[in-house]
């Protein structure tokens, strides 16, 4: 029984939202390249979490 699409965007957001919940940097262009950032950790986390599939015989 998988989520409905908004369901994991939520569920993302929070994951976001618990790296830290305020941009460290003040210029704009800074605060992209460190929510850049946290997205890409985030992404590194779920890959790790996917199980891996092997046919066995």
């Amino acid at each position: 029984m998988g989520l409905p699409p908004r369901s994991r965007v939520e569920t993302k957001m929070h994951c976001v939202k618990l790296l830290g919940q305020h941009l460290m940097a003040r210029d704009f262009d800074r605060q992209v390249a460190e929510f850049q950032v946290r997205v890409a950790v985030l992404n590194g986390y779920t890959t790790l979490g996917i199980p891996v599939t092997k046919v066995v015989g």
